[in-house]
Formats: C-alpha cells, sequence, structure tokens
C-alpha cells in the first residue's frame, strides 16, 4: 500500500508540474473553465476544484481523491486546439480512440454492475439517489424505466439509462457519453468518469438519511 501510495504521489506531483507549464488563459474557453491567474476553477460533478501548478483542491481546499486529480489533470492538459461540440449520446465502443484502450471496457462493466447489484428491486431509491447527486431526467423516447443525466464536466454529460428485473428479464443498465467528450479526456479517464458516477449514485443512497 505505501508502495502504491508513493507512485499516486508521483503521478500526482508530475500532473501538477505539467499544468504549472499550460497557458490557462488560452484553453479557458475552450474548456468553458474559470481562470484566475495561474488557477483554473473547474467544475466537476457540480463541485468547484481548483487545479494549478500547487495542486488540485476542492471547494474545503483538501486536496481531491487520486481518480478526481487524475481526470481534472487530464482535462487541462488535453484540451483540443480547437472547440469540439457534439452532444449525441453514444457508448463507450463508439469513441474512435476507444479501439487502441480495450483493456479499459472493464471499467464500463463495473460500473453498470455495480449499479445492478446496489439497486436491482430498488428503481425508487435509484431514482432518488440521481437527484441528490444533480441528475437530471431525460424525456426520451427510450423504452427505459430511468433515465437520467449528469454533467460531469463543462464539456461532457453522462447518460444513465436502466431497466429493472421483472419476471421476463434480469436488469439491465447502460452509461452513455457525449461524443465529444473524445476530444477532452483519453479513454481511461472517461471509463473513469463512469465509474466515478457509479460511486457517487450509491454512496448518495448509503447516506439518504444525511
Amino acid at each position: 500500500m505505501a508502495e502504491r501510495s508513493k507512485i499516486f504521489e508521483d503521478h500526482y506531483q508530475d500532473y501538477c508540474r505539467q499544468i504549472a507549464a499550460v497557458d490557462l488563459a488560452s484553453i479557458k474557453d475552450r474548456l468553458q473553465i474559470k481562470v484566475d491567474g495561474k488557477i483554473a476553477r473547474v467544475v466537476f460533478f457540480h463541485q468547484t476544484y481548483q487545479v494549478s501548478g500547487h495542486g488540485i483542491f476542492d471547494e474545503g481546499n483538501k486536496t481531491a481523491d487520486y481518480v478526481t486529480c487524475v481526470i481534472l489533470s487530464k482535462y487541462l492538459l488535453l484540451c483540443p486546439d480547437q472547440l469540439y461540440l457534439d452532444k449525441d449520446w453514444c457508448t463507450f465502443r463508439d469513441f474512435k480512440k476507444e479501439s487502441h484502450f480495450t483493456n479499459t471496457n472493464y471499467f464500463i462493466s463495473d460500473t453498470t454492475q455495480r449499479i445492478i447489484s446496489h439497486f436491482s428491486g430498488r428503481l425508487t431509491d435509484l431514482k432518488a439517489a440521481c437527484r441528490k447527486i444533480n441528475g437530471a431526467d431525460q424525456q426520451m423516447d427510450l423504452a427505459y424505466d430511468l433515465s437520467v443525466a449528469f454533467t460531469v464536466l463543462p464539456r461532457l454529460s453522462l447518460l444513465l439509462l436502466v431497466n429493472d428485473a421483472d419476471d421476463d428479464f434480469p436488469a439491465d443498465c447502460r452509461v452513455l457519453f457525449q461524443r465529444q467528450g473524445e476530444y477532452y479526456l483519453d479513454p481511461e479517464s472517461l471509463a473513469m468518469t463512469s465509474g466515478l458516477l457509479a460511486k457517487k449514485i450509491i454512496q448518495a443512497d448509503e447516506n439518504k438519511g444525511d
């Protein structure tokens, strides 16, 4: 565990060094973020984080968890050289770059299986947990019991689709991405966002008494 923590810390410090060299003012419009000097303020799952060469901190000025640090770092460091806007929904496998990173598919399956395992037969609780983390119900011509969109980053939203189990079919869960997402994050980071979504939904359900 200590060795893993050291590896994570080394990666974190490397991200900070790279971010320190970025001209934040030149990318703020493409990423739809706010910049104050050398500090970028990025809204991630409806929480504002401060990202700079000095570190990545949440609203309580605490260092963000490692997954969040990776995703926010990549969002800044992989900023495309032009604005891409395509909000159509697609699966992870639809991304052009995904074919080179097929090992990240387990993140997606892990996301859906975690949600199904936790919420099977509890659709009402799932809807409540989604609302608690700012999920927005979607009126779509799709045969799903639940369709909820989540704003992850200014240029990336996720769509959760769920059918609860019934007498004829098992529960079904899918997570879709906006197509423009692959221009703003690498495949591994995109997959990590879906895993983090599952974690946040489950935590919202477990803390529903708060």
